[in-house]
């Protein structure tokens, strides 16, 4: 994943999961989705769709839009 937009959204997934103290696998629940497509996310294989976006956001606590901000 290239875009720079995408690694935002990737380094800000992972810092606000490691702030609540959460684990890959417990993120992944809240939002139900599999721990595999959540590390691929942080770890820039692949790129969320705007509706999985919205799931991590609102699992996280967060607007979404704290996701693509630098």
């Amino acid at each position: 994943m290239a875009n720079a937009t995408f690694e935002i959204i990737r380094q800000n997934i992972k810092k606000y999961r490691n702030e609540r103290n959460l684990s890959q696998v417990q993120l992944a629940m809240k939002c139900s989705l599999s721990s595999e497509y959540l590390s691929e996310i942080e770890r820039g294989k692949r790129a969320p769709s705007l509706k999985r976006l919205f799931k991590i956001a609102e699992a996280l606590g967060i607007e979404p839009h704290k996701l693509l901000m630098k």
